[in-house]
Formats: C-alpha cells, structure tokens, sequence
C-alpha cells in the first residue's frame, strides 16, 4: 500500500481491509473509499493492539465514542487460548516471554495502556467463577446515575472472616428511566442497600432526587450518598481502596460480571487524569464499596435498619 493520504483518492470499492492498526486519517480515507452507496461494503482491521487506546481502536471497543451504533460495527477478539495447537505450558511460556506491560495486548487482544491503566493486575488473579453466596455474607448494591453516558449497577458480597469482597452482578444500560432500571435489579433482593453517588442529590425537572426516584420503585436506598466512613468522598482514594484489595486478593469479580471486566481493562489515565469514559459499572462498584460498612444479610424488612455516620 503506497503512504499517504493523497494516494488513496480514486474511484469507490467494495471494502478495504487493513492488515495491522492504520493511522486515524488513512483509517478515515479508507473508510471513505467505501462510501458508494451499495448495501455490503465494509471497512475492516486486523491487528494485535499495542498502540493502546487510539482513536481507531476506541471506534470499535469503545461504543458511543461516535453515533455510529453498535450495529455498525463488531470486534472479533482471538486470544492465545484459541490457538489450539499450543499446549497450556506452551502458552504460559509465551506470555512470560512478553514484556509485562504487552502481556494482555499480545495475548488476549486487550489494548496496551502501559503505565496509564489504574487497575494494572492480571485479570485472571481478580476473576473467579460465580457460586452461591452464603446467607451470612452481607451484601449491598451500588447505583450510578446516567443517561446519554448509561447507568448502572453492581452486588458485592462480603466475606467478612476472610475479608474479601465479592463482586457478583453488574448492569449497565443507557437512555432508560428509573422504573426500567430499578426493575432490572429488584430480583437481586429486595432486602439490598443501595449507595448511590452525590449527584443524586440534585434535583430533577420533575422536581423530585434520583435517589429518591429509585426508593419510589421499591429499592432500598441508603439515606445518605456515598462517602467514607470519615465523610469523604474522594474518587482517587476508592480507586486505591479498590486496587489494594485487587493486589492484595481481597476484591474479586464473578467471570459472570461482563460489563465490569470490560470497563477495567480500558479504564486508564491520561496525563496523569483518569478518562471518564466508559466507567459507570466500576464508578457503581467504588460507591458500595465506600458503603460496605452498610451492607446487610437477607432479613426480613422489619430488622432492616441504617446506622448515620457520626460526624464529630
């Protein structure tokens, strides 16, 4: 393929297939080249990641980056456990054999944040597959709000002897109501604390809190917003207070949990700031954490009780 964009100008055709990751504007160019009006045609790439999180690469992992919608396009990920003509010692020996911080690019298609990622563990240290959690593990539900950005919901269960903290179920869906979500998670419990962040204090056009709209629906939310036990309610200290356990082995996350898994694997800084962009099932996960405190055995509604923070 000849470089530069001014090479590409011609007549249309009917795909374009990139072998290894494009820049954004020969992407673009090619892309364009498609534009013929016929049904079928088609702009595809195929390449290990390991230019981290580009604007090519976030056009297809990360959904809503563009109005494009998910019907538009599809990422088929191959990782080295589908090559099958590897042993399971060959494998491992392979992936040591790479650089830690290409480890998960090279075998498992996950885009390279390097240094940028917040949550730099291995995946298969944090995931365990889903069990029933025991009656006398408490529980509690976080919320985060949204609506263009979707909202979403997270269970954690805690084993309290062990102190570890089980993350079981997640949702997360975008442009629906409350009644439509709270609908959703009510089968998870209706005995479920609910945290819920500070921007569900404020007010709606319907005059009436977010929280306050999801306890209408039948959900037990918390009184109060999600804070510290201190009062705080700093996003850096839950992500540490998060990482910690990960690294610890103290915060893990049902092979169930999709959504959240996908997030972590894209949830990074930039400049030293973290990117708010597809972090509503973690943002949900790091409220109820901050209210583990909170979290209540399945009991009966009448001994269901919150205890305030004291403020001194």
């Amino acid at each position: 393929m000849k470089k530069g964009r001014e090479k590409w100008q011609g007549p249309t055709v009917d795909g374009v297939w990139f072998d290894e990751e494009p820049p954004e504007d020969i992407y673009s160019e090619g892309l364009t080249r498609t534009n013929n009006g016929q049904r079928g045609q088609f702009a595809q790439t195929t390449f290990t990641p390991l230019l981290g999180m580009s604007t090519v690469v976030s056009r297809f992992v990360m959904p809503g980056s563009d109005d494009l919608g998910d019907e538009a396009r599809h990422v088929t990920s191959m990782t080295i456990d589908d090559a099958d003509h590897y042993t399971p010692e060959q494998r491992a020996k392979i992936i040591a054999s790479y650089p830690a911080h290409e480890r998960e690019a090279r075998s498992k298609g996950i885009p390279t944040l390097g240094s940028g990622l917040i949550f730099p563990v291995l995946e298969e240290d944090i995931v365990v597959e889903s069990f029933k959690i025991p009656a006398i593990w408490p529980q509690i539900g976080g919320l985060d709000f949204g609506w263009d950005h979707p909202t979403a919901a997270v269970s954690l269960a805690w084993d309290r002897d062990s102190d570890i903290v089980y993350l079981t179920r997640n949702y997360r869906k975008r442009q629906a109501t409350p009644v439509i979500h709270a609908a959703a998670v009510k089968p998870w419990g209706l005995w479920l604390p609910w945290a819920w962040p500070h921007d569900g204090n404020n007010d709606t056009a319907a005059g009436e809190n977010l929280a306050s709209q999801y306890k209408a629906q039948g959900l037990k939310t918390l009184p109060e917003r999600a804070t510290f036990e201190d009062g705080s309610n700093s996003v850096e200290a839950g992500l540490m207070d998060m990482l910690d356990r990960m690294q610890t082995g103290r915060f893990k996350v049902f092979s169930t949990c999709i959504e959240w898994l996908e997030e972590r694997r894209l949830y990074h800084r930039k400049d030293g700031k973290i990117v708010k962009e597809r972090d509503d099932v973690i943002s949900a996960s790091r409220y109820a954490l901050m209210m583990l405190r909170f979290a209540k055995i399945d009991k009966p509604a009448n001994d269901w009780k919150f205890t305030p923070r004291k403020v001194v």
